[in-house]
């Protein structure tokens, strides 16, 4: 037990008692290194954790656009269905045909729809991007904001460290 009040004793994180310093004042001396060690780790820590947001919603961007790139044609009709359609009319006419071929050219383009499957496709597709980007934009916010307490900081350290000297500035 001695041991330990002689550790605590020569510590420098409990100040020792100053002349001129009252219990309040190195109340808010000590909580306010206390308070700057925890904001710096806790800076620190969600700085490494909004890279890997960053990072991971950056590769899994990257995935889902190219999904997205690859089912895309499977939207629109295929142009050499509308192509065959019309050559096989003209085929028909010159073959003197008249009936085969009808009297209106068919537009196969006008009765196509994509398959059910690949609307809910491509809706997930853009949703999962539309929602990696927004975590990507949110993890540059947070770092931008983290970034901003971390420059604040310093010009408090700057500044004398007070309250006083805040609000002064402001």
């Amino acid at each position: 037990m001695k041991k330990v009040l002689e550790v605590l004793q020569n510590s420098s994180i409990v100040p020792k008692a100053q002349s001129g310093k009252d219990n309040w004042s190195r109340f808010w001396e000590l909580y306010g290194r206390v308070a700057e060690e925890h904001d710096s780790d806790f800076l620190e820590r969600y700085s490494k954790d909004m890279d890997s947001i960053l990072l991971f919603s950056g590769l899994f961007s990257t995935v889902s656009s190219s999904f997205t790139v690859a089912v895309e044609p499977n939207l629109s009709p295929d142009p050499s269905d509308t192509t065959n359609t019309l050559l096989t009319q003209l085929v028909c006419i010159g073959l003197s045909n008249f009936t085969a071929a009808g009297s209106t050219p068919v537009d196969p383009a006008s009765t196509w729809s994509p398959s059910a499957s690949t609307l809910w496709i491509q809706m997930v597709a853009y949703a999962s991007l539309s929602m990696s980007l927004l975590a990507a934009f949110g993890a540059v916010l947070g770092q931008a904001v983290a970034r901003l307490l971390q420059v604040q900081e310093i010009w408090s350290r700057l500044a004398g460290g007070s309250r006083q000297a805040q609000t002064r500035d402001v």
